[in-house]
């Protein structure tokens, strides 16, 4: 409910806490809130009402700030000792709650006290506006500003008399930053001021197409004696508001801990009021290799699907390491149709996984998460053809970057490796990738595919656990379930998909025969008898890596290959016959 929260809630989210005790005490803070409804509403009336504490203070220590930024700190100062009676409503305040307390309390009340006596009750935007310090603060300041009142006052009385004196009812002093003060007139009454005895009191200056204007000695005086009291009352102005913003500067250490202090507090309500309207668990965040999610649900879909009165589909997620062991994440090979829900799933569990290191609840009826060091997402397609990447060379770029960094502490989610390039070329590399991640990374992944054939690797890769979105289907049509169970999907239902977004029905019809065509070719069994005769993946040496040098005999071969003997001369042929022997080991 405050800018300051908003900022602090998006810098927790985007630099997530890999530390389980510091996460430990932020929910420790929530979990106070969520069992306190009426304390937690009480704080975010008090958080609404309160000013932005951290910007006015930076405005004010930059020179830019105005008479509002200084009511802003005495507001906010007072904000914080109503905050602070809330507050001690907690007999026993968790560890995150006593340090925002202790922090509420460091700005000096006296300050306050001083801003109060100092600034009106309507402050200007701007100080060279003026009027923003109160009657009776500053006695000097009082004297000019009575000094410069009276003498707008005398303005308006002579105006009086010089129209009774002159006969000239309509006359007016006015007043521009060119002219200063001056006597106004119509056209029709110039003549009159400019002839005796008028015109030894009214001194001609200025003639316009429908006024004519005029100055006086005494208008002259009481100009100087105006200019000269606004001036000097600006100025005292000017100087208390110095030195008003120098008692905040010389406070901005103890003013930026409250400031702190209540952005911390916004957040810590804020998510305790998603937990307890949204159904948020606490998550057990610990130093383990372990991810167990039950009932997990995506945070945005769900917020979706509610406002469409549409229910959200729980799924379990388990990527612990098998039998306790450690440097053993599971990998989850998830496939399934299009539209089914693997993308949804493979986010909502990465979101999980951020929101618990954050410091928040999580949309689950359960989640034990160990530490996550690094987070790591190939999503979707995207190019970058200014520097020379297609679509595919992005998508491989990030996957290198994901084989090459994520550790056993890691959690990838990978959806569709390969769909870029050729059927084979695409399939080949997620083999191989799936392989990489088992044996190398040994890290907690979920990688989406279409490619069913790969799912023959679970018999190989003792961490690889194969999971399917269900459908169903119905008359020829395809029903979405959204639940992510045990085993393999054999279809993508790709064609109803297409129907559903507005193919037309011939290409449909088409398409359905060339897949009856294709899918005769059974290569799901070439995929099993694949996996059956490679050996396991291995983690290269760098000797390995390297192809061995031709041996002696292999350079003899392709020396031989080399030759084509219809298109020698005998001269020709006998100089390669002595160069073979020339290559023959001695």
């Amino acid at each position: 409910v405050t800018s300051a929260g908003s900022r602090l809630l998006a810098q927790r989210l985007a630099a997530p806490l890999t530390d389980s005790a510091a996460i430990a005490r932020r929910l420790d803070a929530i979990a106070a809130f969520v069992a306190d409804s009426g304390l937690r509403d009480d704080l975010r009336s008090t958080l609404h009402a309160a000013p932005d504490l951290s910007r006015a203070l930076a405005r004010l220590s930059l020179g830019r700030g105005g008479p509002r930024d200084l009511a802003g700190l005495r507001d906010a100062i007072l904000a914080a000792d109503q905050a602070l009676a809330q507050l001690a409503r907690m007999q026993e305040p968790p560890q995150e709650i006593a340090a925002i307390v202790a922090a509420l309390r460091r700005p000096s009340r006296e300050l306050a006290r001083e801003f109060a006596l100092a600034l009106a009750e309507q402050l200007p935007l701007l100080k060279r506006d003026g009027g923003f310090v109160r009657e009776g603060y500053e006695g000097a300041l009082d004297e000019s500003r009575n000094l410069r009142d009276a003498s707008r006052l005398v303005v308006a009385s002579m105006q009086a008399r010089y129209a009774d004196e002159s006969g000239v009812k309509g006359l007016k002093i006015r007043h521009n930053n060119v002219l200063g003060y001056f006597v106004e007139v119509t056209a029709q009454h110039g003549d009159r001021l400019m002839s005796p005895p008028l015109n030894a009191t009214f001194i001609h200056r200025q003639t316009l197409a429908g006024q004519v204007r005029f100055t006086t000695s005494e208008l002259s005086e009481i100009e100087a004696k105006i200019a000269n009291a606004g001036d000097r009352a600006l100025g005292l102005e000017l100087e208390i508001f110095e030195k008003l913003c120098a008692l905040a500067v010389a406070s901005a250490e103890d003013l930026r801990a409250a400031a702190y202090a209540f952005a911390s507090l916004d957040v810590a309500t804020a998510l305790a009021k998603r937990a307890v309207d949204d159904n948020y668990v606490r998550p057990d965040v610990d130093g383990s290799l372990s991810f167990a999610i039950e009932g997990g649900r995506h945070p945005v879909v769900e917020q979706a699907l509610k406002r469409d009165g549409q229910p959200f589909i729980a799924n379990a997620c388990d990527l612990s390491p098998v039998g306790g062991r450690v440097g053993a994440g599971q990998i989850w090979l998830l496939t399934g149709p299009n539209m089914a829900g693997k993308s949804t799933f493979l986010r909502q569990n990465a979101l999980i996984a951020l929101l618990a290191q954050a410091g928040s609840f999580v949309p689950a009826s359960r989640a034990r998460i160990g530490i996550v060091d690094r987070l790591f997402s190939r999503v979707g397609a995207a190019d970058d053809l200014a520097r020379g990447r297609s679509t595919f060379m992005v998508e491989m770029v990030e996957t290198a970057v994901i084989l090459n960094q994520a550790s056993e502490r890691s959690l990838v989610i990978l959806d569709e490796i390969g769909r870029g390039t050729a059927t084979f070329d695409g399939l080949s590399i997620a083999w191989a990738a799936i392989e990489h991640l088992h044996e190398a990374n040994r890290c907690r992944a979920l990688f989406a595919t279409h490619y069913h054939e790969l799912t023959a690797l679970s018999a190989k890769l003792p961490r690889l656990f194969n999971a399917t979105v269900r459908v169903k289907e119905w008359q020829g049509n395809v029903v979405f379930l959204h639940e992510v169970l045990p085993g393999s999907a054999d279809r993508s239902y790709g064609i109803q998909v297409a129907k559903l977004a507005g193919l037309p029905p011939s290409v449909i019809a088409r398409a359905k025969f060339v897949l009856a065509k294709l899918e005769a070719q059974d290569r799901g069994q070439t995929a099993r008898a694949l996996a059956d005769d490679l050996p396991l993946f291995a983690v290269p040496s760098r000797a390995a890596a390297e192809p061995a040098p031709p041996s002696e005999g292999d350079k003899l071969i392709e020396a031989v290959r080399a030759l084509h003997p219809d298109e020698m001369s005998p001269r020709e042929a006998l100089e390669a016959l002595y160069a073979l022997k020339a290559k023959l080991p001695k």
